[in-house]
């Protein structure tokens, strides 16, 4: 087969129009949806309050229900194919109907607001006052996928899940709620991811409808029409500008963390050392670092910073709280009195912060104690009882199966490296002399041969 012949293959795949419906039903179906009056207005109404109240308890079932039942695609599609098929009337019948609409719906949203007893701006409501490139695609894609699925036969769930992926509720609740509470970020986010969805899928539309081969309403003049081409691609052009600007400061932040944690695993991370938070001052140009276990040498940690340049840290400086050292802990400490009382809640955080720190140090030392400690105490023990050729000590915790009590004791494990036990009298007397040194109440000894308690 020649190439020809499966570039022909390929468009009988790929073509659309034979499965085209009626053009005419199409545009009819179409317009009807455009108006907002009546019942389509009080369905309107009422999608809006259910999409607040899924924002307000933060509950996605909510609000994919309230994007279903909502009308508001109509007037935007309606936009699209009004300036694909260069029906004037019809792109100023949605202009005006999409205005009426976002002005309700922004309206019921501040008002429920308002009224509602919960003022804290959950998750779902957050993720909307950031738009993206992303959500640009999304729009779009969404867009073309609901024209296709509406001129073609065969629909199926296109257009339910058209409504979901482009989520035309959730940004005009959030903008109201923007309203209510005084926070106008919120307000000027979600109102600008409202707005990506509204071109783009006006976008997808118009050249959905240019794709089917729409018949054009023919003027004696085609400036008209080229003025609202040119319009429609400035419009695409503008709205994708700050759209791309947040997402570049997104990728950046993102590759920027990724750096610092590949950092922190390259060059600190080390065996009995945890690592529990970093935090990085961007004004200071700091990275802190806090830690506990066995310490991270000073040598360490001035190699790891002469090697922050190769994970794109340059210019940074490295700190290393360690959890081992109390000095560390007050030094921190003297740090948070000094903040300012506009970073109360960072000063807060860092009290917190400060404490599990000194609790998980302290169950930390209880552990590794003994393991620094039965190589202290080794040298004694080959003078006092030279069969013994090793010995371990830990702390171990028991829970019998007839109760839920947990007992904690110390245990020793020795070993003479031969198969004759040692004298039950000796025995006894380095048990006594064992507990007296290390300073504990509960220990057992293990022989590899037996057990004395």
């Amino acid at each position: 087969m020649d190439i020809s012949s499966i570039i022909r293959e390929f468009k009988v795949y790929f073509n659309i129009l034979p499965d085209k419906e009626n053009e005419q039903e199409i545009i009819a179906q179409i317009s009807s949806g455009v108006s907002f009056k009546g019942a389509n207005l009080w369905v309107l109404i009422f999608a809006i309050f259910i999409a607040s109240l899924g924002l307000n308890v933060n509950s996605t079932a909510v609000i994919i229900g309230a994007m279903l039942i909502s009308p508001l695609m109509g007037p935007i599609i309606g936009m699209g194919l009004a300036v694909g098929i260069n029906d004037f009337d019809l792109l100023r019948r949605s202009l005006k109907n999409y205005g009426v609409a976002t002005l309700i719906s922004v309206l019921t949203a501040m008002i429920y607001f308002l009224i509602s007893p919960l003022s804290e701006a959950q998750s779902e409501l957050l993720a909307r006052t950031s738009p993206t490139l992303y959500d640009v695609l999304i729009a779009f894609c969404g867009g073309a996928a609901g024209i296709i699925a509406l001129c073609t036969r065969g629909k199926g769930n296109v257009i339910p899940g058209v409504a979901i992926a482009t989520a035309l509720m959730p940004p005009l609740c959030t903008a109201g709620f923007g309203l209510a509470t005084g926070h106008w970020l919120y307000f000027l986010g979600a109102f600008y991811l409202f707005f990506i969805n509204t071109v783009f899928i006006a976008l997808a539309t118009f050249c959905g409808v240019r794709l089917l081969h729409f018949q054009q309403h023919e003027f004696q003049s085609s400036e008209p029409a080229l003025k609202a081409r040119r319009f429609m691609i400035a419009l695409v052009v503008v709205t994708m500008i700050p759209a791309a600007y947040m997402t570049v400061r997104i990728i950046h932040q993102s590759v920027f963390d990724n750096n610092v944690n590949r950092f922190i695993k390259a060059e600190l991370t080390q065996r009995g050392t945890q690592i529990i938070s970093n935090s990085v001052d961007k004004d200071s140009m700091r990275l802190r670092i806090v830690a506990v276990g066995n310490e991270i040498t000073e040598a360490r940690q001035k190699e790891a910073q002469g090697r922050m340049e190769f994970y794109g840290l340059s210019g940074y400086g490295l700190r290393v709280i360690q959890g081992v050292q109390t000095d560390s802990l007050m030094l921190l400490n003297n740090e948070l009195s000094v903040m300012t009382t506009s970073r109360e809640s960072e000063r807060q955080q860092m009290i917190d912060l400060s404490r599990q720190v000194n609790t998980l140090n302290k169950k930390l030392g209880e552990y590794t104690r003994y393991e620094s400690l039965s190589e202290e105490i080794r040298g004694e023990m080959t003078v006092l009882f030279p069969q013994v050729k090793s010995l371990s000590l830990s702390k171990l915790s028991e829970v019998r199966g007839d109760t839920t009590a947990v007992s904690h004791y110390v245990a020793a494990i020795i070993s003479t490296g031969q198969e004759k036990k040692l004298p039950k009298a000796e025995m006894q007397k380095m048990r006594e002399w064992l507990q007296a040194r290390i300073k504990t109440d509960s220990l057992v000894v293990y022989e590899v041969q037996g057990i004395i308690r």
